[in-house]
């Protein structure tokens, strides 16, 4: 069984993959593949470098991440390219990586990813398991977090799938306004019946 872990930006979907990893469950997380297939020597890295030119390329031959963000934030025709040569890379990476835990014999994987509704890797999970807390905690974390000023965070959150679209499509929802207590029960109360699903 694969379980899709998503959530708005600093919603804590990394400490709840960390809280079932507790629990004996491993996970792939999908920012760090969609890492990985822009890495020097990959193909969707010089895909990217010959349509945009050596602007978005580092020093040392990696991707200049800020330089092609605000190529494709500007341009909604660019941003879409981007993802047709990253997303279908992202998806079979993802898969494969997968598998490899399934064969490994865990009860049950999560596939942790910011965008599992937008990007459809909804489909490649059989739960989909929302990290859920209210937008004022989610920009106070992010301003925190990332070093932005509160209006930027607001501009952050705001380009998300908006929190009750998300709730709406989810199968299970952790709520992660409260203490690590609170958050490691709800945890063990999911691992317990995705573990009883498995076996049914």
């Amino acid at each position: 069984m694969i379980v899709g872990v998503t959530g708005g930006i600093a919603s804590g979907k990394s400490t709840v993959a960390r809280a079932f990893a507790a629990h004996g469950i491993p996970w792939v997380d999908a920012d760090d593949v969609a890492r990985e297939v822009v890495e020097p020597g990959e193909p969707a890295l010089a895909e990217i470098a010959e349509r945009f030119g050596p602007r978005v390329l580092l020093a040392d031959g990696g991707l200049n991440r800020r330089a092609l963000r605000e190529i494709v934030f500007a341009d909604e025709s660019e941003r879409r390219w981007l993802e047709s040569v990253t997303h279908p890379r992202i998806r079979q990476r993802l898969v494969a990586h997968l598998e490899r835990l399934q064969a490994e014999g865990a009860p049950y994987v999560l596939l942790v990813s910011p965008l599992l509704f937008e990007s459809g890797q909804s489909e490649m999970a059989d739960r989909c398991l929302v990290i859920d807390v209210p937008e004022s905690l989610q920009i106070e974390r992010t301003a925190a977090r990332d070093d932005v000023d509160d209006a930027q965070a607001r501009a952050i959150v705001a380009a998300q799938m908006p929190r009750s679209e998300r709730l709406a499509r989810a199968d299970d929802v952790i709520d992660n306004s409260g203490s690590e207590e609170d958050l490691a029960a709800q945890v063990a109360e999911l691992d317990r019946r995705y573990r009883e699903m498995r076996l049914s």
